[in-house]
């Protein structure tokens, strides 16, 4: 049985990296690497995943009340932004159905981690470099520039990327401001973990952990609650302050893994 202190690291794990430009995949990838922990099995995938899904659908439960709204042959709401959403979700549903036992095995490297650290860090902070912040931060993301988005998210299925960092730096070299591509980017989120959580639901038990009701139930919540404070303090930092400490991150996690390596 998965002991209490690994379930409540990687839902604390699971709900603070999920949203930041940091690679949440990989920091669930790593303790086991370095720890020995056993695999945590697919209904603690499930309990996380479903945790972090329902932060990010109650932070922007307005936009999202807003976008079904727009379904209705009577609204009059702009569906731009859904349709942009929907552009933007095929890539990595597709490749992502394509390629998943590559994904869940050779992807998985120590060395694969390392690399994607530090290049897409380093591309997220030639974006925060290039992000126009006096630029409006009310638009909306373009057709064309929603299937860009959607391109580079498919490197996300790669540990180590971040989908919100490769989204997010994708719409700032598009020259929006940072709170649009951040907002953009957590709504996008939304199509793609429920993608996730339906694949891991009709996928057949892998992992060799066994948890009781009330430790899925614990990590839920933790990985919710934490979630939900992410977004919000993400979305009120990301204009203020930019991205560059998670740049900064990005490059020593990077550098110090790299070392680690090499040591053996």
């Amino acid at each position: 049985m998965t002991d209490w202190a690994q379930v409540l690291v990687l839902a604390l794990i699971q709900g603070i990296t999920e949203f930041l430009p940091v690679s949440s995949s990989a920091h669930l990838i790593l303790p086991a690497q370095l720890l020995g922990w056993t695999d945590q099995g697919l209904l603690f995938d499930v309990a996380v995943h479903a945790g972090t899904l329902c932060a990010v659908l109650w932070y922007f439960r307005e936009a999202c009340f807003d976008l079904l709204r727009s379904v209705l042959p009577s609204a009059s709401l702009d569906r731009t932004e859904l349709w942009s959403l929907c552009i933007a979700t095929v890539p990595v549903v597709v490749v992502g159905a394509g390629l998943k036992d590559v994904i869940a095995s050779e992807a998985r490297a120590v060395g694969v981690i390392v690399a994607t650290t530090l290049i897409f860090g380093v591309l997220l902070g030639a974006a925060d470099r290039l992000a126009k912040r006096g630029e409006s931060q009310t638009a909306t993301v373009s057709y064309r520039d929603a299937l860009w988005i959607g391109l580079a998210q498919v490197f996300a299925l790669i540990p180590g990327t971040s989908r919100s960092g490769v989204t997010i730096t994708a719409a700032l070299f598009l020259g929006y401001h940072p709170s649009v591509a951040a907002r953009f980017s957590f709504l996008l989120s939304i199509p793609v973990i429920a993608a996730a959580l339906l694949v891991m639901l009709v996928s057949p038990e892998s992992g060799s952990a066994s948890l009781t009701l009330l430790q899925l139930l614990a990590a839920f919540m933790l990985s919710a609650g934490f979630a939900y404070a992410t977004i919000k303090g993400f979305m009120h930092l990301v204009s203020r302050i930019g991205l560059m400490p998670f740049v900064i991150y990005r490059l020593l996690l990077g550098v110090l893994l790299w070392v680690w390596v090499a040591g053996g």
